[in-house]
């Protein structure tokens, strides 16, 4: 028996449940589960092509959330460049717009777009007419019909994030870097006249209003972007105040972690993102500031993707637990929790309530099945699958990974997932691949981009484990800062550690251990060959830094500055900490082959462009150096990552080749 959901009867009946209800059946292919035809064993055949794995993407996953127009009738989600819709009641599908250009609005990202009140705009931000800007797309046109108007709102030239309508739908706020840091604006629809409401030079982003309109707030951090204060003020800007302080809580995509506080339908309580209790929980707070912050669902499991309920009796949210990511609900005064969706393997993400909030729609994912978009009726506390772009045949080749754990240095359990090559015939010995995620501070979890490469890999006799080293995130504040100060030496014995790990299988080879990531990954990619030399046969570095000494010159985002100040100390007061931690200096003693990738840097053209990026340049450059065996090449058309349908494509097939060359051909010896 497996309990997925809490029959809320309108909301209000949960109050009377004394527990959750279980369905005993077994899930079908649109229930809240949505893991039909996921976990069970792949088909014989061909393995999966790198075209065919690149391309089983959904249309409803990634950064931004499905979003309920404001009537009900359909659901929008970003589709390719363009906008799609879903009707709520049969699942028709259209696409509105094929043209948002969302893509190319800097590093971190594009916000959410977002509906009019009233139903009749999507506001977003795009850099088609030159540089980012605020545009306008008509979901309805002056006479009541579908209309096709896209125009541009703002003329400022300036990424713009967090952008929040307000109530009467007169007004956007959001965050903009006209004057070189983030600042609170507003501009007013549709004539486009834009106020600047703050001028501090710290950063301020990701504005929201009180439900009457009447104040405008908004979050400041610290130079470290490590403490936020939630401050409201008059829409002009006047009359400040602060809500609430966080602190200890590092923000490095520039404030998105912490996002928006909250108001309630109300007015009265604000909600709010913190990891104060070592957990990423969320805290609600009186907004007149009459009693202290209290956490409204604590648990020891970090949470995401909270929402009030259009009445304001419930606040929904997601809750990972090992990479498990299930939906849940609370009541606004905590007293009563609910699962709605608690799956055995999957992720349960973005939930949206609708506006009447009698349903709550949500993707749902595995390892190796991409984001499906489910809607749940909350009185008969089913789900049913209303739209996917997952066709037939693909998942169907994938196999789930196991989950495992070994024994670390210092006393530490890592956990981490384990990909075996199907249809193993007894006796079978393959080569083993350490797979390490980028950050540091992530995770590897059930989301299917997780997995989505590892897959072509495993289907093609590697062994891979995907370990949560120390420093990832999703095991509390305490884990996560376990590498502060000490990258690519304490985190590596926790890569070490899953090589003796694999080791021990009697389907993995081990004298044919590679090691490889992207990111933080190349980064310990790097710091592998040169700290523990001999340890690895093959190695793949991609977009990677070799030098961190030089870090804050070669690497042209503010954020990876402020992560790198935030992990190993400010520069220079820690010279020697940067020195410890930069594998091109020990680039001599590397006896392990080495793949360096990167892309070709290839910046927006509203952005300073520069020659191709030096940092992983660099480290192949000094492996060449001393006669080390080394391949490099950079990706056309690309960043500093490798994101291209075709790159990627191309790359899966370089790396494989590379580990064919260097862990499967036979070495004779004496």
């Amino acid at each position: 028996m497996r309990c997925f959901a809490t029959p809320l009867g309108g909301l209000a009946a949960v109050l009377a449940v004394a527990g959750l209800a279980c369905q005993t059946e077994a899930p079908s292919a649109a229930d809240a589960s949505g893991l039909a035809a996921s976990s069970g064993p792949a088909a014989p055949g061909d393995p999966i092509s790198a075209a065919e794995l690149v391309d089983l993407t959904a249309a409803v996953g990634g950064t931004y959330s499905p979003k309920w127009s404001p009537d009900g009738s359909r659901i929008t989600f970003v589709s390719g460049g363009g906008l799609g819709a879903v009707a709520t009641e049969d699942g028709a599908f259209e696409v509105l717009t094929d043209d948002l250009s969302l893509s190319g609005v800097g590093s971190l990202g594009a916000p959410q777009p977002i509906w009019s009140p009233d139903g009749r705009w999507i506001a977003y931000t795009s850099d088609k007419g030159g540089a980012p800007d605020i545009w306008l797309w008509s979901a309805i046109d002056r006479d009541g019909m579908q209309g096709s108007i896209d125009v541009q709102l703002t003329e400022l030239s300036a990424r713009a994030n967090g952008l929040a309508w307000s109530p009467d739908g007169s007004r956007i706020a959001f965050s903009g870097d006209r004057f070189g840091n983030m600042d609170i604006w507003t501009v007013s629809v549709p004539d486009g006249k834009v106020s600047r409401i703050t001028d501090d030079p710290l950063y301020e982003g990701y504005p929201s209003w009180t439900p009457d309109g009447s104040r405008l707030l908004y979050v400041r951090m610290d130079d470290r972007w490590v403490d936020h204060d939630v401050i409201e003020v008059d829409p002009d800007g006047s009359n400040p105040r602060t809500v609430v302080r966080d602190t200890g809580f590092f923000d490095y995509r520039a404030g998105r972690a912490f996002a928006s506080a909250q108001v309630s339908p109300d007015g009265a309580t604000v909600l709010f993102r913190s990891q104060r209790s070592g957990w990423l929980n969320y805290w609600v707070v009186p907004r007149d500031g009459s009693a202290e912050p209290r956490r409204i669902a604590a648990s020891d499991y970090d949470q995401s993707d909270a929402r009030w309920s259009p009445d304001g009796s419930w606040i929904s949210y997601t809750e990972n637990r090992d990479g498990v990511h299930s939906l849940r609900v609370v009541s606004a005064d905590g007293s009563k929790n609910r699962t709605l969706v608690d799956p055995d393997v999957g992720a349960a993400l973005r939930p949206e309530w609708s506006p009447a909030g009698d349903r709550i729609s949500y993707t749902m994912e595995t390892p190796t099945r991409p984001a499906e978009l489910f809607v749940m009726d909350l009185e008969s506390a089913r789900s049913h699958l209303l739209h996917s772009t997952v066709t037939a045949g693909s998942p169907e080749k994938l196999h789930m990974p196991e989950k495992v754990a070994y024994p670390s240095t210092d006393g530490l359990t890592i956990e981490a997932y384990l990909h075996r090559p199907p249809d193993a015939e007894p006796g079978e010995r393959f080569p083993g691949v350490m797979w390490i995620h980028g950050g540091p501070t992530s995770q590897f979890d059930d989301q299917f981009r997780r997995h989505q490469q590892v897959h072509f890999f495993a289907q093609r006799g590697y062994v891979v484990l995907m370990p949560n080293i120390r420093g990832s995130s999703g095991y509390g504040l305490e884990f996560e800062d376990l590498n502060n100060g000490c990258w690519g030496h304490c985190d590596l014995e926790d890569v070490l550690a899953g090589v003796d790990f694999l080791k021990t299988m009697p389907d993995v080879d081990p004298d044919r251990i590679a090691v490889t990531g992207t990111s933080y990954g190349g980064i310990m990619t790097m710091d592998a060959v040169a700290f523990a030399p001999g340890v690895f046969q093959a190695a793949i570095a991609l977009s990677g830094y070799g030098d961190m000494t030089d870090f804050h010159t070669k690497v042209h985002e503010l954020q990876h500055i402020k992560l790198v100040e935030y992990e190993l100390g400010p520069y220079p007061e820690n010279r020697d900490v940067y020195l410890n931690s930069s594998a091109i200096l020990k680039a001599h003693e590397v006896t392990t082959p080495t793949f360096v990738i990167q892309g070709e840097g290839v910046a927006a053209d509203w952005r300073l462009r520069e020659g191709q990026p030096q940092a992983a340049l660099d480290f192949a450059r000094k492996l060449d150096q001393h006669y080390k065996i080394v391949r490099y090449k950079a990706y056309p058309g690309e960043g500093y990552y490798v994101y291209g349908r075709d790159n990627t494509i191309d790359k899966l097939h370089d790396m494989l080749d590379f580990f064919e060359e260097f862990l499967v051909t036979e070495i004779g010896g004496m």
